[in-house]
């Protein structure tokens, strides 16, 4: 489908689903959204659904100002994927030796590495600007510094919720490697003081939403906010790097007679901030639970713990600012999931895939989130599919 429009106060918005399927405050937040008085564009992508502040699944372009909370406090959340040279052929018919070694080598849920991972012995790993990026953690807000050892020890871990680490196989039985997850709480924790902080600002005291407050260009809270926005977006960068390299490193050993090789890792945030140009104007463009999918652009969008998710390839939508979407999306709250479901559903909707089947993660169950077919299906304008991946491994935190 191509989008419908909503009006809004200052903007229309652009949806790129049927204005009926979403819940309602969510497109109240999307009305409150569309009052800024610095938006330029608003645009909701298939998977959108209520969030704090901003919805999640919702793109907007403002000028001279940024809205935190419309950034998320999972700041750089995204995801990576590479494909492998092993096949469906190389797998053992048990594979729970396999994720508990990933679960070794990658800690989970609020854990950390006993020590800093050093990324010089990791295969692949990026390793210009590691150096200057920890010497960068002195300029951020004083109010997390004291968090920086547990900042070097969570870099290259998942963290809990909907993060996760998949071993997958496409429809030709090639397999991939796929993982998600963000700034773990370094991240939450500035992403939480910079919103304290421009609610306090004079300019926020009118607005419909005090959620939906907001730094303006030229002012020193502008200023530190993209400062530590940018270093928290690297953090998750890296996280990510490392984690992957950490996940290779542990397929190189289970699979030392296939001899695996990767080709380059495709990675995306979904939860960030990019300055971008549209009809003349340089923009500031905030992706809450979407991706960039310009002309080109490879990106990452997941179904949930027992569906498949797509590679996809941007066509360069500039009505969408260049954006897709970054899941399926949920259809209910956490809460909603695990009063609805049980541990017993988990274990049928999870079928064939070797996870975690616990009442610990029922809200992460597949019935809790909307069709990834049907998401990908009303974004044809947006993205083209490259591959459809199916996870046989799962590691939740």
């Amino acid at each position: 489908m191509s989008y419908v429009e909503v009006p809004g106060a200052k903007v229309p918005i652009r949806m790129w689903t049927d204005s009926a399927s979403v819940e309602d405050v969510a497109l109240q937040q999307l009305q409150n959204v569309a009052t800024l008085p610095w938006i330029k564009g608003l645009a909701v992508m298939p998977d959108v659904h209520y969030g704090k502040g901003a919805t999640v699944g919702s793109v907007i372009a403002m000028h001279g100002a940024v809205c935190p909370a419309a950034v998320g406090v999972d700041i750089g959340c995204g995801m990576s994927a590479v494909k492998t040279s092993l096949t469906a052929n190389d797998l053992p018919g048990d594979l729970s030796r396999l994720r508990s070694k990933i679960e070794q080598a990658i800690p989970v849920g609020r854990g950390m590495h006993d020590h800093a991972v050093d990324p010089g012995r990791l295969h692949g790993f990026p390793t210009s600007g590691w150096g200057d990026f920890w010497t960068r953690f002195d300029g951020i807000a004083d109010a997390v510094k004291f968090r920086q050892e547990r900042a070097t020890k969570q870099m290259g871990t998942l963290g809990g919720g909907n993060h996760f680490i998949e071993f997958c196989l496409d429809e030709s039985g090639s397999v991939w490697l796929m993982l998600h997850s963000g700034s773990r709480n370094i991240g939450k924790e500035l992403a939480e003081y910079h919103i304290g902080v421009a609610q306090k600002l004079s300019h926020n005291q009118g607005l419909v939403d005090r959620d939906l407050a907001v730094f303006v260009s030229d002012t020193p809270q502008m200023a530190a906010y993209r400062n530590d926005l940018f270093w928290a977006q690297e953090y998750a960068k890296y996280n990510r790097a490392i984690m992957m390299g950490l996940f290779q490193d542990v397929v190189r050993k289970e699979f030392k007679k296939a001899k695996p090789t990767f080709e380059p890792v495709i990675s995306c945030h979904h939860n960030y901030v990019a300055e971008e140009r549209y009809e003349g104007m340089d923009l500031l463009v905030t992706r809450k639970g979407a991706i960039r999918a310009g002309s080109g652009d490879y990106g990452i969008i997941p179904g949930s713990m027992g569906t498949g998710s797509y590679i996809v390839k941007g066509l360069g939508n500039e009505k969408s600012f260049n954006s897709a979407s970054h899941g399926a999306g949920r259809r209910m709250s956490r809460n909603a999931a695990k009063r609805r479901f049980s541990a017993k559903d988990l274990e049928e909707q999870t079928r064939g895939v070797e996870c975690r089947k616990d009442s610990g993660v029922v809200d992460e169950i597949p019935g809790a989130y909307k069709p990834i077919e049907q998401v990908i299906d009303q974004q044809r304008d947006l993205v083209q599919v490259v591959a459809k991946i199916k996870q046989v491994v799962c590691v939740k935190g």
